[in-house]
């Protein structure tokens, strides 16, 4: 049976959580030689290559508080650039505008990047030191989401970490066959106007608000 995800729920759990780090290592051997080698401070050829046949990265962030985010960027694959071994740049297409992300990286200067390509099971985690540019001439090189963004974010790579695809091939991402039904499922619209608790829209009202952002989203 699920729990429910709630703040009663979570403060009987972590009455009796694990309390420090030396605690969490009893519990689980010690990494294997490979685990701890195969992290570097800089692309190679290789991860470089990854990072170019990507067109989906999640993007980890917090603010000076501590909160902390997970945002997807997309694009054609390549759209995120890299302007050395140790820099990529990911252009901001047009989103919520909320700017979360942007803003938790200017109040820390941190963030970090999970590289995903679809149909295959190696993802990338990379992280490091991040800005936020508008600089013109790194902008213009940013055209893979239709035209310069308002901005990029920077990430100065301090790890690369190539992870294994037990994930992806424990969760059968990429098998049609195992795949939902669209049924199965609330739609984006359902769940967005549950969000909203505004009475009077309608999925109507969601679904072409949400064919509209589609429209124009690089307007």
């Amino acid at each position: 049976m699920t729990m429910p995800l709630t703040d009663s729920a979570f403060d009987s759990l972590r009455l009796d959580a694990v309390p420090d780090q030396e605690t969490l290592r009893r519990v689980y051997p010690l990494p294997n030689d490979g685990a701890m080698r195969k992290e570097m401070p800089e692309l190679t050829e290789q991860t470089q290559r990854l990072i170019g046949l990507s067109s989906l990265v999640l993007v980890s962030s917090a603010d000076a508080e501590g909160n902390c985010d997970v945002s997807p960027r997309g694009g054609p694959a390549g759209f995120v650039a890299v302007l050395d071994s140790r820099t990529v740049a990911i252009p901001d297409a047009t989103g919520n505008k909320r700017l979360d992300t942007l803003q938790n990286v200017i109040a820390t200067g941190r963030a970090g990047l999970l590289f995903v390509i679809p149909g295959r099971t190696t993802t990338l985690r990379v992280n490091g030191r991040a800005c936020v540019s508008t600089r013109p001439e790194l902008l213009s090189q940013l055209t893979a989401v239709g035209k310069p963004p308002a901005s990029a974010l920077v990430l100065g790579i301090e790890e690369v970490y190539p992870h294994c695809p037990k994930s992806l091939l424990r969760s059968a991402a990429w098998k049609p066959e195992q795949w939902l039904s669209k049924d199965a499922q609330p739609t984006s619209a359902e769940v967005t106007l549950a969000q909203l608790r505004r009475p009077e829209l309608t999925i109507a009202d969601i679904e072409q608000a949400e064919a509209d952002s589609l429209k124009y989203r690089y307007e």
